[in-house]
């Protein structure tokens, strides 16, 4: 295929905001066609991706439609493709994005033009992570996201947006500063930032463990991991609703991606070296953020902590190194962008009618909102892993890893899910329950039709991949299979 279609992905939202970019903005009607070009860029772009996947050949193991061309003369290359790990990664990208734009219809009054801009820039740049084949190309991608983010939180968030938007800047920025000179490091020592070609080289041995606690540095803030995993919780609760969804749903995945792609591809000697910290930061913030999660009275706070316990079931599937491992964790992460997404657009629901986020304001909702209890439901039994939901495939995959690694540490993880069950049903039964003691709940209206669409849009993949994840890892299976067989060759090499 000739045709430049991962590039035309990762511009297309980009030509999207220059077209907002040059409309008026004191015009209403300018505004609203602002966000139909927006709404259609992004729509577009979700089209195409899935046209992708529908031309994608699951069985070979090699990055496909990949497109190389020269930048920067004997250094840099712009090099993009895909395999069937990434190319999951860019559809959920593509579907959280539309989705984001349609729910900013009330709750963004302030520069709109501006935040649509955002919204596409950042649609582009994650695209742009999961698709590079390069390493400076991906740190280009990967930082990028960051300004974007920082003005979301930053200009459209809450009280203390400035402090928050500040401390998700800097948290994720020094530890990336450490991945840029690794990078570097790579480059001097091999010849080469090509990520193909480095997997096909690999790194030497004796440089691999800083390497690989460079890299760290980098994914575990972005994961986030225990402990520095506090900027999180402030960037969701102050964000407005859409810049949480693509928090929780699409930049938490990069980290991930990245632990995939290059410390279990390119590190693999180091990996397992340091098997047993990330298990043990993994339980940790599996356990510790779950009790926090307990604790809360906010619910934004609370769904922010239970991102980070989700993430920690991520991090310990991926470095089981087995096949139930890494593909549980891909569908789990695949999971978690869907169910997070619509529990962030769930509290904005009540939020846009009370402007309040604490759980002590509600009560008795299911006799007041009833569309709503009943797709809150769904998105709650799915982020506690009911089977029959998405969040059951990959949480069993990952336990099954993890059996098979330690058994102890497989038994400390599943009290996550047990005290998963706890504070999401708890949080469930305060909300919806009970009697509505605050009268003026009783002027709240129930879903409208653009939040039933965005709502029942993230429900019908959630329960659809929990009675058929087969489409999911037939696409991932054959390149896990792939990156397991290299991991394991190196190791051996070495042994």
């Amino acid at each position: 295929m000739n045709f430049p279609i991962l590039s035309s992905l990762i511009l297309l939202p980009v030509v999207g905001a220059f077209f907002i970019f040059v409309t008026r903005s004191k015009d209403l009607s300018n505004l609203r066609s602002a966000k139909y070009v927006a709404l259609f860029t992004s729509f577009a772009n979700f089209i195409i991706s899935l046209y992708l996947w529908y031309i994608f050949d699951p069985s070979i193991s090699d990055f496909q439609f990949v497109e190389n061309r020269t930048w920067l003369v004997g250094f840099i290359t712009y090099k993009v493709g895909v395999d069937g790990i990434s190319i999951l990664f860019i559809l959920l990208s593509t579907l959280i994005t539309p989705l984001c734009i349609v729910s900013v219809n009330k709750t963004i009054n302030t520069k709109l033009k501006e935040f649509l801009i955002s919204i596409l820039l950042m649609e582009s740049l994650m695209i742009g992570v999961f698709c590079s084949l390069d390493l400076v190309i991906f740190y280009l991608f990967f930082e990028g996201g960051l300004i974007p983010m920082f003005l979301i939180i930053g200009i459209w968030g809450g009280t203390r947006r400035v402090y928050s938007a500040f401390k998700f800047f800097l948290f994720t920025l020094l530890g990336s500063v450490l991945m840029l000179v690794a990078i570097i490091s790579i480059y001097w020592v091999n010849g080469t930032t090509d990520i193909v070609d480095l997997y096909n080289i690999g790194i030497d041995i004796k440089y691999q463990n800083l390497l690989w606690l460079a890299f760290f540095s980098s994914f575990a803030v972005k994961t986030p991991m225990w402990p520095v995993h506090t900027w999180l919780p402030d960037a969701h609760v102050e964000a407005p609703t859409a810049g949480s969804v693509l928090l929780a749903a699409i930049l938490l995945k990069m980290a991930g991606y990245g632990f995939i792609r290059f410390s279990i591809g390119l590190f693999p000697n180091a990996s397992e070296y340091f098997v047993p910290l990330i298990f043990a930061l993994s339980l940790i913030a599996i356990i510790y953020t779950s009790f926090v999660a307990l604790m809360q009275d906010d619910m934004k706070k609370l769904i922010a902590y239970s991102s980070v316990a989700h993430m920690g079931f991520v991090t310990l599937g991926i470095f089981t190194v087995t096949q139930q491992g890494l593909e549980g964790s891909i569908v789990q992460m695949i999971s978690h962008g869907l169910v997070s997404a619509a529990l962030f657009l769930c509290v904005g629901v009540v939020y846009d009618r009370m402007h309040s986020r604490l759980i002590s304001t509600y009560g008795g909702l299911v006799s007041l909102m009833p569309k709503y209890a009943v797709l809150f439901m769904i998105f709650t039994l799915a982020a506690i892993g009911l089977p029959g939901t998405s969040g059951f495939v990959g949480e069993f995959l990952i336990l099954i890893g993890a059996f098979k690694k330690s058994f102890l540490v497989a038994t400390i993880a599943s009290l996550g899910v047990i005290l998963g069950a706890a504070y999401m049903l708890w949080l469930y039964k305060r909300v919806i329950f009970g009697k509505v003691i605050n009268r003026d709940l009783l002027k709240m209206l129930d879903l409208n039709k653009t939040e039933i669409f965005i709502l029942v849009s993230l429900a019908i993949p959630t329960l659809f991949f929990g009675f058929y994840p087969e489409p999911l890892l037939n696409t991932i299976d054959v390149s896990i299979t792939n990156l397991i067989e290299n991991y394991n060759y190196q190791i051996s090499l070495n042994k």
